[in-house]
């Protein structure tokens, strides 16, 4: 067996699903959680007091206290488990989990490993990351401390005895692990001889997917953290059956551990996404909520959010604008996610977020019933690709895997269009059903299995929108000689790139036999050619496509200015392939037209990845909203009601910086499809509260809604 076959076995048993935990009934009852993180000298100079009168206020159900790991915050009798020297004879943690549990609150504790104290090095080096050189890793924030490693014996044997002992002394619900992961690359001694025994190789010193170290490092990385995380499962449950390891874990295609495995493992999720930094758009929270739901299910998700600023420099006693609070936890909320806040020190400094957070959980709080949500009815899915990031990706994946996702949501987001995230290991028919278009934003590494589950899923009569290089790599980033979806897409690489492409265009054609343009450039029809991508593939159509509605104007020089023009050329290149397969349709552009929407926002493009989207699932949207502005729209189904929410996203700091004001809308036209089997009794405003007038005509709701602020969430419901 050569190196790859090897690798390729031991991933397929390395992410066996697990069998799903049974969930007591504790994991779902939570809506709104409270998170306080002490910091050592919080015992004994903190109000305890105020801050169980403030979530018995907020209606906060669930609470995540520090306990231990780096600091231990209540009396330890494990060695080397370093307690706080503010603690004295206390037990500041079990102190408020009784508080917490005497109104009604569900508790988890958290812990803390990746840091350690003088004494630990001294007693345990081995304990403790090594960087590539050798060394032993200090601290990068403080200096006092040491960097631990997460595979060795100091997660494996020291902290699995620091959960047992909070698991037995206090009996919480879960154990919430921050930064159990490790904090980059550690060659410790036992690094190396547990990855040495996996692949019979030295731990990589490159970070190139292609590098047969490095690929067998990412598949031996997550099964050794997944072992971890199934260790202190089972200890954890060991004392108590009804709690759980809950891992600060998961998110989209950058997260370092198989999101399929997650969904498996744990019986609830905690999105740890806090807020905005540099050019992060508010709809990032809402984005969060669906990738983790793409293979949560219906299991229960908490986001996260901070009351303080998230950028780089760590401002953790910051506290953010009012507003960009609430319109980031409005969009999560959306979403899907139940809110969760976090608050480092437990010694307020600024209090300005107090009242912001109250105002947002006692809404959240009023309208429980209709925020137990149970479906989502969006007929859309983007795919994200895990695989492709890792290995496709690498070092790189931010703008070869995550730029595309990013573009792509943006214009679905300007375009009103509610969708759900999937995958890309749950494309079989059954995970696919509810959805009658997927998009696949250069999702470049697909299996052969993958891409046969596409493409029953055209046969069945659903519809792909797809860019660049989608398919044209194994699971393991190797290039083909052909698109895995060749036969789909009705182009095959003709073996050449082009990129980064300056001065390129795309000429608008009309359709030879119809002298009319395509649905695709709606919008366009004046323009006679609009800028191209940055990079695309060379392609060549398959004999019986159709004309192309976008052919490519070849890069010119575009200085000196006297040689600004087009050039002869004999090739016609088509901007792009429209296929329709019996009631399936495909749309594939052979370029990076969504990763070059998120660096340079056209509008043009904007407007073609909308109608491609359009086409593909002919006009059949759940709702259409319209109206001026940006909203983020979702829709679901509860046990008694459906809900369209609408986020109003409209705002000068949309993209950077934290919002000032929320800036209201105005009159909003809004038309939500009825499911075929119920009736509706009654149509609310949630947060306006205002009188709407609605009529009902051939299974469809139309509505006005007269304005909204930051947040609007139409209430029907069922008879």
């Amino acid at each position: 067996m050569n190196r790859r076959e090897f690798i390729q076995s031991t991933m397929a048993s390395a992410f066996l699903p697990a069998t799903a935990l049974s969930q007591p009934a504790w994991y779902d009852r939570p809506m709104r959680w409270a998170q306080l993180a002490f910091v050592e000298d919080d015992p004994g100079n903190y109000d305890q007091s105020f801050w169980l009168d403030y979530f018995r206020h907020i209606h906060a159900d669930a609470a995540c206290l520090s306990a231990g790991g780096c600091v231990a915050f209540y009396p330890t009798k494990v060695p080397l488990h370093y307690r706080s020297k503010w603690l004295g004879d206390g037990d500041t943690f079990g102190d408020l989990v009784k508080g917490c549990r005497a109104i009604g609150m569900s508790v988890i504790a958290r812990t803390d490993p990746h840091a350690a104290h003088q004494d630990v090095y001294d007693a345990h080096p081995d304990w403790i990351a090594v960087d590539a050189s050798g060394n032993k890793r200090k601290h990068w924030s403080d200096p006092e401390l040491w960097v631990t490693c997460a595979l060795g014996p100091y997660n494996f044997d020291f902290m699995t005895k620091v959960t047992e002992e909070i698991v037995t002394l206090y009996g919480v619900d879960g154990i919430f692990s921050n930064r159990w992961a490790g904090s980059g690359m550690c060659y410790c001694e036992h690094c190396e001889r547990h990855f040495k025994d996996f692949a019979q190789m030295d731990l990589p010193r490159t970070s190139d997917p292609q590098n047969p170290a490095r690929r067998a490092y990412i598949v031996w990385h997550q099964q050794r953290l997944f072992e971890l995380w199934r260790l202190w499962d089972s200890k954890i449950k060991a004392v108590n059956p009804n709690a759980a390891f809950l891992a600060n874990a998961g998110g989209g295609a950058l997260s370092e551990l198989d999101m399929t495995v997650i969904g498996q493992l744990a019986p609830t999720l905690f999105a740890d996404r806090q807020a905005r930094r540099g050019v992060s758009p508010p709809w990032t929270n809402g984005k969060n909520g669906k990738e983790y739901r793409a293979t949560m299910g219906s299991k229960p998700i908490a986001g996260i959010f901070s009351v303080g600023l998230e950028e780089e420099y760590r401002w953790k006693d910051s506290v953010q604008s009012a507003d960009e609070i609430r319109l980031w936890v409005a969009d999560g909320i959306a979403q899907g996610l139940r809110p969760w806040f976090t608050k480092f020190n437990a010694k307020p400094i600024d209090k300005r977020w107090l009242p912001v957070v109250a105002e947002l959980y006692q809404w959240h709080f009023e309208n429980s019933g209709y925020l137990r949500n149970e479906k989502s009815l969006a007929n859309i899915a983007m795919v994200y690709s895990q695989q492709t990031a890792a290995f496709y990706g690498g070092e790189k994946a931010h703008a070869k895997v995550e730029d595309p996702a990013l573009g792509f949501y943006h214009a679905l987001v300007e375009a009103r269009v509610p969708f759900e995230m999937v995958h890309d290991h749950l494309l079989d028919a059954d995970q696919l059903a509810p959805f009658q278009t997927l998009i696949l934003p250069n999702v470049a590494a697909l299996s052969l299995k993958q891409c046969e589950h596409l493409t029953h899923f055209v046969q069945r009569g659903g519809s792909i929108v797809a860019t660049f290089e989608t398919s044209l790599y194994d699971e393991w980033g190797v290039r083909r000689q052909d698109f895995g979806l060749a036969p789909l897409f009705g182009a095959s690489f003709d073996g050449g790139f082009e990129g980064p492409m300056h001065n390129s265009y795309l000429i608008l054609n009309r359709g030879p036999a119809t002298g009319q343009f395509h649905p695709l450039l709606a919008g366009m029809e004046d323009a006679t050619r609009i800028i191209n991508g940055v990079n695309r593939v060379i392609v060549k159509s398959v004999e019986g496509t159709a004309p192309s509605p976008l052919t490519v104007v070849p890069s010119y020089p575009d200085l000196p200015m006297e040689e600004v023009f087009v050039r002869p050329s004999t090739r016609k290149d088509a901007g792009v392939f429209l296929r329709e397969m019996g009631q399936g349709r495909v749309v594939f552009f052979p370029w990076d037209i969504d990763r070059t929407f998120w660096e340079v926002l056209g509008v043009d493009h904007g407007k073609l990845l909308r109608n491609a989207v359009l086409w593909a699932t002919r006009g059949n949207l759940p709702v259409t909203v319209r109206g001026p502005g940006v909203l983020d729209v979702a829709i679901w189904t509860q046990q008694n009601s459906m809900t369209v929410h609408l986020v109003n996203l409209t705002n000068p700091m949309m993209m950077k910086g934290p919002v000032r004001e929320i800036i209201p809308l105005s009159k909003q036209t809004v038309s939500i499809k009825i499911p075929s089997n119920k009736t509706i009794s009654a149509l609310h405003l949630l947060v306006s509260k205002a009188k709407a007038d609605y009529r009902l005509a051939d299974g469809t709701v139309e509505l006005e809604v007269p304005a909204i602020g930051l947040h609007e969430v139409i209430a029907l419901d069922f008879a």
